[in-house]
């Protein structure tokens, strides 16, 4: 059966923090080629349009040797009722791996059911692992320890971005806060899987949460998809915007971040995303090395 990678609940502790080290070897040395993809063709499927999971994942794959097929939603049968089911055991006949950027949770788990070659969860509504692989990466680069840090999310608590983020969080054995209000509450299965594995997320509509924060993070209030639901959204969020007033409780030295587009002025001040600018870059970069590792672990074992 083939490896994928749909929600940190696919690998173990050790295993993310080799995917951690490999991408940190990847982008210190970017001009390395290990051809780890050589004769593969890894097809791309974006069934919601991306510009840093688009370009990540197609650079990344060149950069390994293999050959990127980018489809979007209109060039594929999904759109026109096609089951995930019957694309997937059509797509393994002919690929080495498959990356899907799409709505549906459920489907992109019985797309990976029937799929016969490595499967990776680009995004779904529910989660998005490969920002959160980045994200922990740019935690390291600046020096903080994820087995020690405090990572506080503002916002959308419900977003896949915040629920990988307690997922990977679980997993490293860090602290984490969500400051959002209740309709925003991170989704109930994922608290509870979360708590087996250990982490008690507090989830709060209180600033008080910011105390002793090492990594505090946003995302945009309103998730692609969720048009219809915008106007609601951000009026239950438009007193959880970040600024450099409310983020003063966190840590000294501690770092924003991103996942990027931003709505300066919404979720987070234009002050105070370029003061922390470089760092949130240095994220969206991180895509590309830290998707390479993933293939390393996905295509050959890591050491």
């Amino acid at each position: 059966m083939p490896r994928h990678f749909l929600t940190f609940q696919d690998i173990s502790r050790e295993e993310l923090f080799k995917i951690l080290d490999e991408a940190d070897r990847m982008r210190a040395d970017r001009k390395r080629q290990d051809q780890l993809l050589a004769n593969k063709q890894i097809a791309l499927i974006f069934e919601k349009p991306s510009t840093r999971t688009r370009v990540s994942f197609e650079v990344g794959v060149n950069q390994l040797g293999g050959t990127p097929i980018v489809l979007s939603g209109n060039e594929i049968q999904l759109k026109r009722g096609e089951s995930p089911e019957d694309t997937a055991r059509v797509l393994s006949r002919y690929v080495d791996g498959i990356m899907i950027r799409t709505f549906s949770h459920s489907a992109l788990e019985e797309f990976a059911r029937h799929a016969r070659v490595p499967v990776i969860n680009g995004l779904s509504d529910l989660y998005h692992p490969c920002q959160v692989l980045a994200d922990f990466q740019t935690i390291r680069q600046a020096q903080i320890k994820l087995e020690n840090m405090k990572l506080t999310f503002v916002g959308d608590g419900s977003s896949n971005v915040c629920h990988s983020l307690m997922e990977a969080v679980a997993l490293s054995g860090g602290k984490m806060s969500v400051i959002c209000p209740p309709v925003c509450r991170p989704h109930p299965d994922v608290i509870e899987h979360c708590a087996k594995k250990g982490l008690k997320v507090t989830v709060s509509d209180k600033w008080d949460e910011m105390q002793d924060t090492d990594v505090v993070y946003t995302d945009v209030w309103v998730s692609m998809g969720q048009e219809g639901l915008a106007s609601q959204k951000r009026s239950a969020l438009e007193a959880y915007g970040l600024n450099l007033q409310n983020t003063e409780k966190a840590k000294p030295g501690h770092i924003l971040l991103h996942c990027l587009p931003a709505h300066k002025g919404e979720e987070v001040s234009a002050d105070l995303f370029e003061k922390h600018a470089h760092t949130i870059f240095d994220q969206a970069e991180n895509r590309l090395h830290a998707q390479k590792a993933l293939f390393s672990l996905l295509y050959a074992n890591l050491p």
